[in-house]
């Protein structure tokens, strides 16, 4: 597990924006009977999610259609949450960085580490971006 002084950075990154922070495997649960649409990032501390994921993800909020809420697990910290999260993700493999669409408590979309490594924080923005448009 990391220390929370390494994650807690990363963690605001995405909280400062509107994120809500997953800790609990209740919260996820929670959050996943939320009517609308809610997108998840599975966060972690690696370069991809640094470079591509965490801006990127930040960058698609500037879009006319947007999820209904917005919220955040930490791989290698806030493990029961995140194995909780990842229950909902079948069929997909764990993955983080991973970017998840639920609408009405239905996975829609699944962004793996692989569709995010080598991106730029711009691809993965115009991406989500066209998966709003289509789900939210």
């Amino acid at each position: 597990m990391y220390p929370e002084a390494l994650v807690t950075p990363m963690k605001a990154e995405l909280t400062a924006v509107g994120f809500e922070d997953l800790r609990t495997p209740e919260s996820v649960e929670n959050a996943l009977k939320t009517e609308g649409t809610v997108l998840m990032v599975v966060n972690s501390v690696c370069g991809c999610a640094a470079g591509a994921c965490r801006p990127g993800v930040k960058l698609s909020l500037d879009n006319g259609k947007k999820p209904s809420k917005l919220t955040t697990v930490f791989a290698g910290f806030d493990s029961e949450a995140v194995q909780q999260a990842r229950q909902h993700f079948a069929p997909y493999p764990p993955s983080s960085p991973a970017i998840a669409l639920f609408k009405n408590g239905e996975l829609v979309h699944f962004v793996e580490r692989h569709n995010i490594e080598g991106r730029t924080a711009g691809m993965i923005a115009e991406h989500l971006k066209m998966v709003y448009d289509e789900f939210c």
